[in-house]
């Protein structure tokens, strides 16, 4: 049987998170982001013996913190985009309680050097949260155009260098492909002022990391799905780290969308499908950011699906 790894991930906002779930006894919930388990436990600690619990991971690594419950806990090895599909797989056609999604990347892919998520270590180029297939961050390095990869600098990292950062890039790969964290350094670093080169090299790795994971993609069709799935007055707690995936899961919980269009009735009355529990942000504490630095970026959005109106 698997041994619990407590060290692979400190979990954020743990009873923030699920108490936004609202969980009951007997009630069937969805943790789309397993990873060290910590949120599954706690959910896990609140159910009763009817009550089921489904928790998604595409990283192999997350497996050795499976918990021995097999009666009420499912791990499904699976991006969390496929949500519809499994839940459909395993019967649950009458839809579930609550969904709860800690996105980013765990305090384990950062600090497994092999994987190639931190330019704290000269590691490959890797990057991918299912290393069983896909494309590298070296790949993508040494295959797309200079728009291509200005415009996922740009865009993912939100760096206002992007352009020159690509095409630094694709100077270098003419002379030797990139396949280590140090070649892309080596690169990118001497772009970087000093004031601010930790901050645009973790924009940087955050970019590619991204890119490779098709990330924003996946969020948003797990919002649907997620949507989808909910039954009436069920409920949707997110955990966000970045600008980009907080902008699109506010809108999500606001509109319905990712866009953030708001549809009106005639009376003017706004028709979104979900209902925001905390209008206002839920973020760490101080002492909770001090003793876990993952936190300090983090921010809680919990909403709930409301009632269709009958004609």
């Amino acid at each position: 049987m698997p041994t619990f790894c407590p060290t692979y991930h400190v979990p954020v906002l743990l009873r923030e998170t699920v108490d936004g779930l609202d969980v009951k006894p007997d009630g069937v919930y969805v943790d789309v982001t397993f990873g060290g388990g910590g949120h599954s436990r706690e959910i896990l600690s609140r159910l009763g013996c009817e009550g089921r619990l489904f928790s998604f991971d595409q990283d192999a690594d997350a497996e050795q913190n499976v918990p021995a419950d097999e009666s009420r806990l499912t791990f499904v090895r699976s991006n969390f985009r496929y949500l519809t599909h499994w839940m459909r797989y395993h019967g649950q056609t009458e839809g579930v309680d609550g969904v709860l999604a800690d996105l980013g990347v765990s305090s384990h892919h950062f600090d497994a050097e092999e994987r190639g998520f931190s330019f704290r270590f000269d590691a490959p180029l890797d990057m991918r949260m299912n290393g069983r297939g896909g494309e590298t961050a070296a790949q993508v390095l040494n295959t797309r155009s200079e728009e291509d990869l200005a415009k996922i600098f740009q865009l993912y990292g939100e760096l206002k260098n992007g352009r020159r950062l690509a095409a630094a890039i694709v100077a270098r790969r003419q002379e030797q492909a990139f396949s280590a964290i140090d070649d892309l350094l080596q690169v990118v670093k001497p772009m970087m002022p000093r004031d601010r080169e930790k901050k645009d090299l973790a924009r940087v790795f955050q970019a590619l990391r991204i890119e490779v994971n098709h990330e924003m993609v996946a969020l948003e069709e797990m919002l649907r799905g997620a949507l989808r799935c909910l039954k009436p007055g069920g409920r949707l707690s997110v955990l966000t780290y970045h600008s980009l995936e907080d902008r699109m899961v506010k809108n999500f919980m606001r509109s319905g969308n990712v866009e953030g269009k708001v549809e009106q009735d005639f009376f003017g009355n706004r028709l979104s499908p979900l209902r925001p529990i905390n209008n206002k942000v839920i973020v760490p504490s101080p002492e909770e950011q001090s003793t876990n630095p993952r936190s300090r970026s983090a921010k809680l959005r919990i909403a709930e699906k409301v009632a269709e109106k009958k004609p």
